[in-house]
């Protein structure tokens, strides 16, 4: 392995370390390494200056008026090279530009895929008395229950679907198609004139937002910097909130219009358009077309995303990785190689902990909770719930790069399991019975800021961000579908638990698991916080022997 690192202040850096493919990181395989040190005339090595010394101007520790910019970060403070990407070939002129691009708009377009997950999860909340008379299902619970859980069912689908798909036909390309199925099936739910339309309908539904409930952190993991990566990430969640409450502020014509709940259904229509053309202009993900050796392809979007300036230095970057192109596609029995077993059931595991949690039982509970305390409206009930998980998530982002995901991952469970023993203490001990009420919406509010901390949005921002690009799309996909497994049979099983155990031993329960996972976390979970892509991937799933050979073979 070749590697370049430049340590801040100048005062020492390493310009090249190469290592045989047969040494390992312990032996003793042949390795040389050059020492240069910095006078005031600049780097110098045995008094002759070379171009790879002007890579230390490279974003050190006081960087030049023009290195400030959206990509100035740690990941460009310590540049690691390949054999297949020359530090001579990366003019430092270009590596200090300031970036001139945005990626904002193409977060925003994305997120209208969150809007969709979080609305048409809602929607049916709030509708389901009124189409069940329309629809002649009144008297009929089983076919009740199936109109919600097609839903589910569908995005089970969806979430597998959609790692396949994104893996071949692109981001932004599998983005358009899934707007046919959030599109059509919101229309055949509006229109439906009996229940076999309505959960057609529905299951379509379920299945667009099951591909973008993967797609989203995603697509918006790759493109975003890495200095903001974490908050870019973060806003899929609140935007998920955000369609939530917009399900919730659509319903509340209802009582005056019956008929109203078509409207409901209908107008998830547009939004679903506007994903379709706002990606049409979208940028693909670079990661994804320099995977797929597609070059020039790649750097025009760079370019698109971040401008002109920073085509050389992304380009590097993904060189840098030691991977790319040079690896075929994975497949799904990839993802359960000893290279990423790992790292794939991290992701399903912080999934699985996320549901196991409770956050669906106290959601679907909050409303008896708060009518305890006094407070009869369900959707001033639901509103409470819902801007405490908008707040916290606001909270999240602006923390994420800050502390980082892995503290915040244990805050946050941390103060669920303090508010789930809250909750099960307020229904059980008698001496807090005169403020049971008060303490049990105490409880229910803080769960949700804590489960919006962190176990609400880490889990999709660092999925993408430990996963190899090889297998980003398939692995994140596996782990959504755990979600929605899991989502699935908890919903199912959850009320005949409560009715055989109690309320407050399940809260208990759920107090354990967000314990557990503490220390899962504590002890498995790494920190992603300002590092790239390439980086991390670099340390987690780390090339074989066998490519390692390859590039050797390749550079000589």
């Amino acid at each position: 392995m070749m590697r370049c690192a430049v340590r801040g202040g100048g005062a020492h850096v390493v310009v090249g370390e190469r290592r045989s493919a047969s040494s390992s990181p312990g032996g003793s395989g042949g390795r040389s390494v050059v020492r240069m040190s910095e006078g005031r005339g600049g780097l110098c090595c045995g008094g002759v200056r070379s171009r790879a010394a002007d890579l230390a101007g490279l974003e050190m520790g006081r960087p030049s008026a023009g290195a400030a910019g959206l990509f100035r970060s740690a990941r460009y403070g310590r540049v690691r090279a390949t054999a297949s990407a020359d530090p001579e070939d990366i003019p430092s002129d270009k590596l200090q530009a300031k970036s001139s691009g945005s990626v904002l708009p193409y977060v925003g377009v994305a997120c209208l895929g969150a809007i969709l997950f979080g609305y048409h999860l809602g929607v049916v909340n709030g509708a389901l008395e009124y189409l069940s008379k329309d629809l002649g299902i009144a008297e009929n619970a089983v076919l009740q229950g199936w109109v919600v859980s097609t839903t589910l069912a569908g995005a089970t689908v969806g979430s597998f679907t959609g790692g396949a798909l994104a893996d071949k036909l692109g981001r932004t390309r599998t983005f358009i198609l899934d707007a046919i199925p959030l599109a059509v099936g919101a229309f055949l739910s509006a229109t439906a004139q009996d229940v076999r339309t309505m959960i057609i309908g529905r299951l379509l539904a379920g299945i667009g937002i099951g591909i973008s409930s993967a797609l989203v952190p995603l697509y918006i993991s790759e493109i975003s910097p890495t200095e903001i990566r974490g908050a870019l990430g973060t806003i899929n969640q609140l935007f998920i909130c955000i369609g939530i409450l917009a399900a919730l502020v659509a319903g509340l014509p209802l009582a005056q219009n019956p008929a109203w709940w078509r409207t409901m259904f209908g107008i998830s229509i547009v939004p679903s358009i506007l994903l379709a053309l706002g990606m049409a202009v979208s940028p693909e993900s670079p990661r994804w077309l320099f995977q797929q050796g597609k070059i020039s392809q790649a750097e025009a979007a760079i370019k698109k995303l971040y401008g002109k300036e920073k085509v050389t230095e992304v380009m590097y970057d993904l060189k840098a990785s030691g991977q790319g192109s040079n690896e075929p596609d994975a497949n799904w029995f990839d993802l359960f190689s000893k290279r990423y077993w790992k790292v794939v059931s991290v992701g399903a595991a912080l999934f699985l902990l996320q549901q196991l949690a409770g956050i669906n039982a106290v959601v679907y509970y909050s409303t008896s909770v708060f009518r305890s305390a006094g407070i009869a409206s369900d959707v001033a009930a639901s509103a409470l719930v819902g801007a405490a998980n908008v707040f916290g998530t606001m909270i999240a982002s602006s923390l994420m790069d800050k502390q980082g995901r892995k503290s915040l991952l244990i805050t946050s469970f941390s103060g669920m399991a303090a508010s789930m023993l809250l909750l099960s203490l307020s229904f059980t001990w008698k001496a807090l019975a005169p403020y049971s009420g008060t303490l049990a919406v105490v409880g229910t509010v803080l769960y949700v800021l804590s489960f919006a901390l962190g176990a609400g949005p880490v889990p999709a921002l660092l999925l993408p961000e430990i996963f190899a690009s090889r297998i980003r799309a398939k692995a994140v996909a596996l782990s959504m579908g755990m979600h929605w497994v899991s989502n699935f049979f908890i919903g199912l099983y959850f009320l005949s638990v409560v009715n055989k155990f109690g309320i407050s031993t399940v809260y208990l329960g759920f107090a354990s698991v967000c314990a557990l996972a503490v220390l899962y976390i504590a002890g498995n979970v790494v920190e992603t916080k300002g590092r790239s892509l390439e980086e991390i991937e670099r340390e987690l799933s780390p090339p074989s022997k066998a490519d390692a050979n390859a590039f050797l073979v390749s550079d000589q």
